[in-house]
């Protein structure tokens, strides 16, 4: 009579499983995790090597998850269907995170917001434009990428940014964008487009409360730094 050959990997997989419903991630190794993920895609595959070569090839945890799919099949033993819980796993995040802003007030829960734009942009390639809009009682509305440029600029058009405002019915809004460089520090285009959508959303009527830069472990507020509030008051003078 033959015996059943036991399965290695899904003995592993348990401890794995069991391991995180005790302690949650607690001790877990970055690669547990993700091979955790690619057997959500394939529950009956070996993951183990597959989620060391994903970290030799991305260098971080985050490097895996933010990686695109065509980036991802490229690995030794990762295709289409593995890659599920990769995917899977950030568009859950991002979307939770994103409710926890929805309908609140950002700029008196500013870590809910620093936590989906770190998630959101922190990690593109490229630099990407942010827009978040808000009702009369600074509650959010609705966020949307609204421009996505090169390593090092985006060309963020005003009159794109007061459409979008308009079509959202928004009575103020908070802008955010990355430095793929992971440096948060302005440039001087930083500076001027900042001070060109205060202008433009001032002479609609709409509010900007915040242009933040988003790092790798830091980020650069235009309002705390005074000069959305300086912004605001030079094209107040203007137009007296």
């Amino acid at each position: 009579m033959n015996k059943k050959t036991p399965n290695l990997s899904e003995g592993h997989r348990q401890r794995l499983r069991k391991k995180f419903l005790d302690s949650g991630l607690t001790g877990f190794h970055d690669y547990e995790i993700i091979e955790l993920l690619l057997t959500l895609g394939t529950p009956r595959k070996d993951c183990k090597a597959s989620a060391k070569a994903l970290l030799d090839r991305f260098k971080t945890f985050h490097g895996v998850i933010d990686a695109s799919p065509s980036e991802l099949v490229e690995v030794k033993g990762v295709g289409p269907t593995n890659i599920f819980g990769l995917k899977f796993v950030k568009a859950v995040s991002e979307k939770y995170l994103e409710n926890r802003i929805i309908g609140r007030d950002p700029i008196k829960n500013s870590k809910d917001l620093l936590n989906y734009l770190y998630l959101n942009i922190k990690d593109k390639g490229r630099e990407a434009f942010r827009a978040i809009y808000l009702d009369a009682k600074n509650r959010v509305i609705s966020s949307e990428i609204l421009f996505e440029g090169t390593l090092t600029s985006s060309a963020v058009y005003p009159r794109e940014v007061i459409k979008a405002a308009l079509q959202h019915k928004a009575a103020s809004m908070i802008f955010a964008h990355n430095h793929p460089s992971g440096d948060p520090a302005p440039s001087p285009e930083d500076y001027a487009i900042t001070r060109q959508l205060v202008f433009s959303c001032h002479l609609m009527g709409v509010v900007v409360h915040e242009h933040i830069i988003i790092g790798s472990d830091s980020y650069y507020s235009f309002a705390d730094q005074g000069l959305i509030r300086q912004y605001t008051s030079e094209c107040k003078a203007e137009n007296e």
